[in-house]
């Protein structure tokens, strides 16, 4: 049995907003890059140009890589063999939020109900999803996720007879639908099966694996492909001003479902996909 202090945990979310906020992975940097050099249309080509040259000086000054510095989701993998000692870890979670958006000085985003839309002032509370692994390690992944393209987002209950075809059709429409609005180049994260809350949960956990990473099952990530391909057709192209290139990436990730049910969750992501994993 392993024992952790929630204050490293605290401690790692705080500095891993920070990273987040200011530093593309470098799987999103590498995508980028290769999409200025096989984009065909000069003004998407100089757009790509502009995005990667904000990442560089996002990057060397620690400036925020967008000025909306989004809603924080917070995944962490708890090893079964660890024991959290020392607090709640919820409540460090949303402490080191609060203290890494303080020391990063980022826009708050939050608000205290949906309804009244009082700022909470420090972005706080954080979305916190626990999942218990193996091992005695603790994996954190922060996710901050600007609300351009979150409210873009779409889920459909399909019928089973709609099958692929119309899982295919909802996902490209969504991206059709969003045009503009998520800040493309994008990232597309699709989830299927489960039940509704599954399904949206595996949209967004999608967009936590890298874009140079294929789904293992071959036959998943030729669905990938294939979506992927029917969503640079569609022409939009960076910032909507048209192009070749309208998405990086498309990730997908099943689960069982009902038989009578064909659950179907799309989430997008702007080219500023931020995220930083730490393990302790």
């Amino acid at each position: 049995m392993r024992i952790v202090d929630v204050e490293k945990i605290k401690e790692a979310v705080s500095k891993a907003v920070i990273t987040a906020n200011t530093q593309l992975p470098a799987d999103v940097l590498e995508g980028l890059q290769k999409a200025r050099d096989l984009e065909t249309v000069p003004r998407a080509r100089r757009l790509l140009e502009i995005i990667l040259e904000n990442a560089r000086q996002a990057q060397e000054e620690g400036m925020p890589l967008c000025q909306d510095t989004g809603l924080v989701t917070v995944h962490i993998e708890l090893g079964q063999e660890v024991h959290l000692d020392g607090g709640n870890v919820y409540q460090a979670i949303n402490q080191g939020v609060r203290e890494g958006y303080k020391a990063g000085y980022f826009r708050a985003s939050m608000v205290k109900d949906p309804l009244n839309r009082i700022n909470t002032g420090d972005n706080t509370p954080a979305i916190v999803h626990l999942e218990l692994t193996d091992g005695e390690e603790v994996v954190i992944t922060v996710f901050p996720k600007g609300a351009g393209s979150e409210n873009m987002s779409r889920t459909a209950m399909l019928k089973p007879a709609e099958g692929w075809a119309g899982a295919r059709q909802f996902v490209v429409e969504t991206v059709r639908i969003a045009n503009a609005n998520p800040c493309p180049p994008i990232i597309v994260g699709v989830g299927m099966g489960g039940n509704l809350e599954k399904a949206c949960f595996l949209a967004k956990k999608a967009l936590l694996r890298p874009i140079n990473r294929p789904h293992p099952d071959p036959k998943i990530a030729e669905k990938e492909a294939e979506l992927l391909q029917a969503i640079n057709q569609l022409g939009i192209g960076p910032q909507g001003l048209g192009g070749d290139i309208t998405a990086l990436a498309v990730n997908m990730e099943v689960y069982p479902t009902h038989i009578a049910s064909l659950p179907v969750a799309v989430s997008l992501n702007c080219h500023s996909t931020r995220r930083a994993v730490v393990k302790i």
